[in-house]
């Protein structure tokens, strides 16, 4: 697989928008562009057996999966909307993520 441009980040907040999940909002964890998927914590969570090892005793372990990136969103908090993402030049020249409705810019969190 290629590795795709993704317009999400970690630590951004999103919102699911497809799947078992759909409707809730959480942060970005960890981004895999090579498989264009996203960990959302409290998204997609599966319960995983693990071993004892040494001194500590097997357990049941809740992590979350992994969620394709289409299935999400890009989520603002303060105005309670979905955003869709573009891009524009700052001042200084650099390459910055904005919001296509507003024209500001996206902070990355």
């Amino acid at each position: 697989m290629s590795k795709a441009k993704l317009r999400i980040q970690q630590n951004d907040t999103v919102l699911v928008i497809a799947g078992k999940d759909r409707g809730k909002v959480g942060r970005v964890l960890r981004v895999m562009p090579a498989e264009s998927r996203v960990v959302v914590e409290g998204v997609a969570e599966v319960k995983r057996h693990q071993k004892p090892v040494g001194d500590q005793p097997g357990s049941i372990v809740t992590k979350s999966a992994s969620v394709h990136i289409s299935n999400v969103a890009l989520w603002n908090a303060a105005e309670g909307r979905r955003v869709r993402v573009g891009y524009d030049v700052a001042d200084n020249g650099k390459k910055v993520r904005v919001d296509r409705k507003s024209r500001t810019a996206i902070e990355n969190g």
